[in-house]
């Protein structure tokens, strides 16, 4: 396989935006992490960076593809890129949820939902919105860390 100047280039920008959905995915993981969560920072941070990874490898396919004969019949939709890694982290998400038996009481939702936003944050950067993607991280540390104070009962409950 050549690998040409342009082909490293877009390879390295991909490679950076998965880096930085990576640490920023690990913000939000880290604070599951101390609040001793099943879905922590490991988690967190291969669920943001391979969301990431799917958005890049969208511009990598039709750079691939964009001089082959058969250009015309191929048709790049980031969006589905999107849709496939927002339903492939929502069954990572729902495995997550813990119903007790014979209660109400049901665990992880939090948790799930902070991996979707993980997910959320990993395609922000993977597009490089990295301004959008880091405020997006800190508003998820101000809902996990500070709301749960103000509301410690649910937020056990709900967790």
């Amino acid at each position: 396989m050549e690998l040409d100047s342009a082909s490293l280039q877009q390879d390295l920008v991909v490679l950076g935006r998965v880096a930085a959905a990576m640490a920023l995915g690990g913000l939000v993981g880290f604070e599951r992490e101390i609040s001793r969560h099943a879905a922590g920072l490991r988690t967190h941070m291969l669920i943001a960076g391979a969301a990431a990874l799917i958005v890049g490898l969208g511009d990598v396919i039709a750079q691939h593809f964009a001089d082959e004969p058969y250009r015309e019949l191929l048709r790049v939709d980031p969006v589905r890129l999107i849709e496939a890694t927002i339903s492939a982290v929502g069954f990572l998400a729902a495995g997550n949820i813990l119903r007790s038996r014979g209660g109400d009481h049901v665990r992880g939702l939090t948790t799930s939902a902070s991996l979707v936003m993980s997910a959320a944050i990993g395609i922000c950067a993977g597009l490089g919105e990295y301004l959008l993607a880091l405020g997006v991280s800190l508003l998820c540390l101000l809902v996990l860390t500070i709301l749960q104070r103000f509301s410690p009962k649910v937020a056990r409950e709900s967790d």
